[in-house]
């Protein structure tokens, strides 16, 4: 991942609704919600949801798929699963992590 998307998903988690609404949609799985529920169950206007939804997708974390006049809304767990890679890939390259270090130790 390159690091600028890496900024960008990141900035966009930095806004506790956003997030709020990312976590939602994380937990309801490949299902998703429809952005009805999405907004009942976080308790937030409709023109304040639109404005975060299109932000979390314009950084690609999250999917809308238009099913007859419902709006399905997804989180993209391959955007999750990369930026999470991204973050932990390279812990301890440049030295020992504590964990490994102290599991070293015991064995």
């Amino acid at each position: 991942m390159k690091i600028d998307d890496a900024a960008a998903r990141l900035e966009a988690l930095g806004n506790p609704t956003r997030l709020q609404i990312y976590r939602a949609l994380v937990r309801a799985g490949d299902p998703g919600l429809a952005v009805g529920k999405l907004q009942a169950k976080l308790d937030v206007a409709a023109s304040t949801l639109s404005h975060h939804l299109k932000t979390l997708m314009a950084v690609e974390l999250i999917t809308q798929e238009r099913q007859t006049t419902t709006l399905i809304c997804r989180a993209n767990y391959k955007a999750m699963h990369g930026l999470i890679g991204f973050l932990a890939d390279e812990c301890c390259a440049d030295a020992a992590c504590a964990p490994a270090a102290a599991k070293a130790k015991v064995a």
